[in-house]
């Protein structure tokens, strides 16, 4: 196998192995299904319950893709500011850090006063927990544009508002990209805490739902129905950053 065929396969290699190593330590020591359930009955219990499994799963995708739709929306322009104002920066960016460093499953308890028990604190919850990597990254793209570049551009009749577009916009792509695979992430946790607490639906109900009727085959496949769509999501944005900015990679590799 080619070198760079493996790189491509290991994921799946890896995920295979930890799969039979799995099975093979909860088959041989005897584990019991309601501590750490083995693939197998995970497998079993998904099978089982597949139509449930997928309505939880569908009710979290789209709630996560609102509230992540409203977060990029938010981090692009609150990053764009930032970004392009020293004054911006410095006056807006300590108070992102601090409220960031707020535990978001906080704000669920007032979300659901404010909003009641349903979407709206799943929806808040997902866009407040992953707006910030969004908004960082498009500000430090935006704010490391080399100083001798912008004054040559200047000096050529270019203002302000053209250096941003046509040159720290494009710029800050490959950065905006990163952000994203981060972000959506962190969009998928956020919506599942929120539906854990504050929901009657979704995946986070769901694992509560397994969680206190001892089905812990059914909460692990819960948790991988998560893990499998955030690693979706993710992949889907490193195939469009790969055909959108791949000069930025081949710049780096050439450098």
């Amino acid at each position: 196998m080619k070198k760079k065929q493996l790189e491509r396969w290991s994921p799946l290699l890896l995920l295979a192995a930890i799969v039979v190593l799995w099975q093979v330590i909860t088959a041989g020591f005897g584990v019991s299904e309601f501590i750490f359930p083995s693939p197998s009955r995970i497998w079993e219990q998904t099978m089982e319950h597949k139509v449930t499994i997928a309505g939880h799963a569908w009710r979290t995708f789209w709630v996560t893709m609102v509230g992540f739709g409203i977060a990029i929306v938010v981090g692009v322009l609150l990053g764009f500011l930032i970004g392009s104002s020293r004054l911006a920066y410095a006056a807006v960016y300590p108070l992102m850090t601090a409220f960031n460093a707020l535990p978001k499953a906080a704000f669920v308890p007032i979300l659901v006063v404010w909003f009641g028990i349903g979407v709206g604190p799943a929806i808040l919850t997902a866009f407040l927990i992953s707006f910030f990597p969004i908004m960082v990254n498009i500000a430090t793209g935006l704010a490391t544009l080399e100083p001798e570049l912008e004054d040559v551009l200047r000096v050529l009749g270019a203002k302000r508002w053209d250096v941003l577009m046509k040159v720290g916009l494009p710029r800050s792509m490959p950065y905006f990209f990163g952000s994203l695979k981060v972000a959506i992430t962190l969009a998928f946790v956020g919506t599942t805490v929120s539906e854990m607490t504050a929901a009657n639906e979704g995946i986070g109900y769901l694992l509560i739902s397994a969680g206190s009727s001892m089905q812990m085959g059914l909460a692990f496949s819960g948790l991988l129905v998560v893990g499998a769509m955030a690693m979706a999501m993710y992949e889907l944005f490193s195939w469009i950053e790969k055909h959108t900015t791949g000069w930025a990679h081949r710049g780096s590799q050439n450098a």
